[in-house]
């Protein structure tokens, strides 16, 4: 049996222009083989017209380019009835490349004052209508032209955002060049003049909607003279004369829809209004604070007129409009556009109102005031909803655009509202912006996206987005060749990707590879797309399988030539952070190393901590914090000038965030492990805000600021300028008070550092000068102090019980205990060289009981079994002998019981990782 479908079809007719028209054909007919590649160049023409009917216009070119066939119908009038030009640079010389498709144009979408200007050399001159926004910067002379070009105008909207220099001499223009106008909506205006609303009445005899938004002033009598108006709107108004409205636009005969939201109307003036205006059928008015104040607005008489207001229940005020009211859904919209009406009055209404509801909601929701949760929770959402699924577009698009900016409160912190986001999960609104996601209008494509990407920042969202399919979607999308849809796109990925379980899911659908290939097509002039190509980027990173996915991809190259070229801090902090998650994985991939290893990355890097910009400096620090701990990247960031840049970074981060001052103090401790390094920032003046560091009230800038002061107290002359510099009682404090174990650590093994020979005493007179002559240095006293908190410090760690168990027996149960009460969990993370080694053995010779205990205390942190770098440091401590100096220290009868059982504990340690002989 032969499968038959229906399907638009085009026949040409009079002058071989195309028309669509519905036939049926059978699948055969198409002579296309069943199996095997498909000659595509064998279509009927009337399948390629559908082809390009569902393509962007930049895919229209290019496939049109393919044969002589496909060219001459990629022409075709239907393919260019209209145009939408948002997203597209559209200037002069696009217009003039255009113009010979464009004979037939009718409609026109257009951003932005250069696209303005180049509309006139399209040569359409049989345009219907012309919507344009991002119209600030056009002026009178610009749309006088455009409508002298264009006689044949039915529709002019410009907005929503502000037509600052368009005043009412432009708006004559309009009325005398386009006597067919049926519609002109126009916002911020400052002056809507009599005169010009007078010449709109005498020369446009066809105009019926018009709308004056968010002006500044309007001439309300005036607008009593437009007689052929029946829809009018003057939402977001100010200074509007509420008296003469009321006194005379009940006078106009054709008025059936008035719109008077976003304005300060009060009870007198609507209540005026629905009782006289014999036409009138619908008065809008959302969001009018006055009017909601009145407390007797419940026992107002409607009339039998339709009242929107934000206390009326606009479901069921939309349902009796619809002569079948069985059905009193939200679908209210849906149910009209499917339903066999034919009434032309009830048409125009349910049209106009959806425009005009979702221009309201959406201006609503951009101000966000105070006070509408009830009303977005129990209504408005459901609205935004229900417009979506318009058959109008636009409509469609602002409504997407108020689901995305309704939820958002904190555009800053990027917070949004739980009870929002939910609502519009529990209502359907995922799937219904999923579908308008894989619409091929663009536009409907970026504002689901936008939509999608702000909803995903709830986690219950994200996850019903991934369940959904959505990450597929988005995927595709971010290939775009529309900026736009691509950025929008982008975005949803970043903030999925902040989920752990949908990192992997986003790889596997691409995302990662349309993520670096996004950077590479908009290196230049696309900001917006680049901030959110590497911020999704940077949280896939922080995942060691998806960071090996964005290496291969081609991403550490992408993400270095960011940091180096671009100038917008976003995507410079972005980019930093996607470097320093990328080689945050130096134990499990070689990403650490190539990063380095990319042409100019840590010059970049380097440069970026100067960034007056806190949260570049901030991931920047961060990325050479991580890069450090290889070996190779440690010199070349110092030989780029990293630590002279680090050193600058600390010493003015003294008032800056947290995370900026663990991560400045952070960079310095990854560079001071080599020693030249650690010279070099005692030098450059490092040692003060380290110390300035110590004394933070965080945790985490605790850790690294100690980190960075125990490195650098390895050298004697670093050593005494942390005395000099007051080190001493900070130290001595973090190791007393801090909350983190591994903090009081370091600063423990710090003050060890300082004071664990006599070495620092003889180096004192060379470092002699009038700055710690007046300091007045008193080592012996800093000494005691220091060898005080060390002994509290490890005496924290000690149990007598199990001590004493331990001295009287070597069963591994009791070293055991004394093990698990002495383990600092995080101290297996360290990574000690050679001479830090030695330093701690021969430590366990020295004199002071405290420092004995302190050495063996740390040396058993580092070899506890289980530790990263354990295995390392056994191999370092048979390598130095260490076993026979542990074996004394265990054995010494005046070694203290802290230094013998963990020098005992050490050994086992030893022995666990197959380095010395059984001993014990």
């Amino acid at each position: 049996m032969t499968r038959r479908v229906r399907r638009k079809v085009a026949k040409k007719g009079k002058d071989d222009a195309v028309s669509l028209s519905y036939l049926e054909i059978e699948v055969e007919d198409l002579g296309l083989e069943r199996n095997g590649d498909v000659d595509w160049t064998s279509l009927p023409d009337d399948t390629v017209i559908q082809l390009f009917f569902c393509l962007n216009y930049r895919d229209r070119a290019s496939l049109s380019s393919t044969c002589k066939t496909w060219r001459v119908l990629g022409a075709s009038q239907c393919l260019w009835s209209s145009l939408d030009l948002r997203a597209h640079k559209f200037d002069t010389a696009t217009a003039t490349s255009l113009a010979s498709r464009c004979v037939y144009l009718q409609k026109l979408r257009f951003r932005g004052a250069e696209s303005a200007d180049a509309i006139i050399h399209l040569q359409a001159k049989n345009l219907r209508e012309i919507s344009g926004d991002y119209c600030r910067k056009i002026t009178d002379a610009t749309l006088s032209v455009i409508v002298a070009r264009h006689e044949a105008l039915e529709s002019l909207q410009l907005g929503p955002d502000f037509c600052e220099r368009i005043t009412g001499d432009a708006i004559k223009a309009v009325a005398l060049c386009c006597p067919k106008l049926k519609k002109l909506w126009l916002s911020g205006i400052k002056d809507v003049y009599a005169d010009a609303i007078n010449a709109l009445a005498k020369h446009c005899p066809n105009l019926v909607d018009v709308g004056f938004l968010d002006c500044l002033n309007v001439d309300e009598a005036a607008l009593e003279n437009v007689s052929s108006v029946r829809f009018l709107s003057v939402a977001g108004t100010s200074n509007m004369k509420w008296d003469v409205v009321s006194q005379l636009w009940h006078k106009l005969p054709k008025l059936i829809g008035l719109d008077v939201s976003r304005t300060d109307i009060g009870l007198a003036a609507i209540s005026r209004l629905l009782s006289s205006s014999l036409s009138l059928k619908v008065l809008c008015a959302l969001n009018c604070p006055v009017l909601e104040e009145e407390t007797s607005i419940s026992t107002t008489k409607t009339n039998g007129k339709l009242l929107l207001a934000l206390f009326s229940d606009i479901f069921r005020e939309l349902s009796s409009l619809l002569a079948e009211t069985s059905n009193k859904g939200r679908n209210v919209f849906l149910d009209w556009t499917c339903s066999k009406n034919k009434d032309k009055n009830l048409n125009e209404i349910m049209t106009w109102l959806e425009w005009i509801l979702s221009h309201t909601l959406l201006r609503t929701a951009e101000s966000n005031p105070q006070g509408l949760d009830n009303f977005w929770l129990k209504q408005g959402a459901a609205l935004l909803l229900s417009l979506m699924q318009s058959s109008q577009v636009d409509v469609q698009e602002r409504a997407a655009t108020g689901l995305a900016t309704f939820v958002v409160i904190d555009d800053e912190n990027a917070s949004i509202d739980r009870g929002r986001a939910e609502a519009v999960m529990r209502d359907g609104g995922i799937r219904l912006l999923l579908n308008l996601a894989k619409s091929w209008h663009e536009g409907l494509q970026s504002e689901a996206a936008k939509a999608l990407a702000n909803l995903s920042v709830n986690a219950n969202v994200a996850k019903a987005v991934a369940e959904e399919g959505g990450i597929n979607i988005l995927a595709a999308l971010a290939r775009s060749m529309n900026r736009l849809v691509a950025e929008e796109a982008a975005g949803g990925l970043w903030n999925l990707s902040v989920g752990e379980e949908h990192k992997a899911a986003i790889a596997e659908a691409g995302g990662v590879k349309a993520l670096v290939d996004l950077i590479f097509k908009w290196s230049s002039g696309g900001d917006g797309v680049l901030e959110r190509a590497a911020g999704a980027l940077a949280n896939l990173a922080a995942d060691d399988k998806c960071s090996m996915e964005v290496a291969i991809a081609g991403g550490v190259h992408a993400l270095v030539m960011l940091a180096r070229n671009c100038k917008f801090e976003g995507v410079q902090e972005q980019a930093a952070r996607a470097l320093a998650n990328l080689a945050s994985h130096g134990d499990s991939n070689s990403n650490n190393a190539a990063v380095g290893q990319e042409a100019g990355a840590l010059e970049a890097l380097v440069q970026l901590t100067r960034s007056p910009h806190e949260g570049v400096r901030q991931e920047a620090a961060g990325a050479l914090w991580n890069l450090s701990f290889d070996d190779r990247n440690r010199e070349a960031i110092a030989a780029a000038g990293g630590v002279e840049a680090l050193v600058t970074l600390a010493q003015s981060c003294s008032n800056a965030s947290p995370g900026l001052q663990e991560r400045a103090a952070g960079a310095l401790w990854g560079l001071s492990v080599s020693e030249a390094n650690s010279i070099a920032i005692g030098r450059e003046g490092g040692v003060a805000p380290l110390i300035a560091l110590a004394r933070s009230d965080t945790e985490d800038v605790h850790e690294t600021a100690a980190g960075a002061l125990w490195n650098l107290a390895f050298n004697h002359s670093n050593a005494l300028r942390i005395v000099e510099e007051g080190g001493v009682p900070a130290l001595v404090h973090l190791c007393s008070s801090s909350l983190s174990k591994m903090a009081r650590f370091m600063a423990a093994l710090a003050l060890a550092y300082m004071f664990d020979g006599s070495r620092i005493d003889e180096f004192a007179p060379m470092s002699s000068s009038s700055e710690s002559t007046s300091k007045s240095v008193s080592l012996d006293g800093a000494r005691r102090m220091a060898l005080k908190h060390i002994e509290a410090f490890i005496r924290t760690f000690s149990n007598p019980q199990a001590f004493a168990a331990a001295a009287a027996s070597s069963a591994p149960a009791a070293l055991a205990q004394v093990t698990e009460k002495a383990r600092i969990q995080e101290a297996g993370h360290l990574r000690c060289s050679g001479a830090e080694i030695g330093r701690f053995v021969s430590m366990l010779r020295n004199s002071s009981s405290i420092l004995k205990a302190c050495a063996a205390f740390a040396l058993l942190q580092f070899t506890i079994p289980g530790g990263r770098h354990a295995v390392h440091h056994a191999s370092l401590m048979q390598g130095g002998g260490a076993a026979r100096v542990l074996r004394a220290a265990a054995a010494a009868a005046t070694s203290p019981i802290e230094a013998k059982i963990f020098a005992r504990i050490v050994l086992r340690n030893l022995e666990h990782h197959h380095q010395v002989e059984p001993s014990i």
